[in-house]
């Protein structure tokens, strides 16, 4: 195997780990993103009275029941 195969060999491989870092990084940023957005939600829930409470759930089970069945 020659050197320049070795080289180019190499630079793929850094290339790769290059983009595999960036993609972990972009991961890991949309997971923090939405972990802040579901606690934000849980928030807004925990500070209604439980019959408000329970009629917001209630909707919003109702509106993902109609899309899966594709109602909506």
């Amino acid at each position: 195997m020659g050197s320049s195969t070795r080289i180019i060999r190499a630079a793929l491989l850094a290339g790769a780990a290059m983009a595999l870092v960036a993609a972990a990084y972009l991961l890991r940023e949309k997971y923090q993103e939405a972990e802040t957005a579901v606690q934000d939600i849980q928030e807004q829930l925990d500070a209604l009275d439980p019959a408000t409470r329970a009629a917001v759930i209630a909707r919003l089970t109702s509106d993902e029941v109609k899309k899966v069945r594709g109602q909506a």
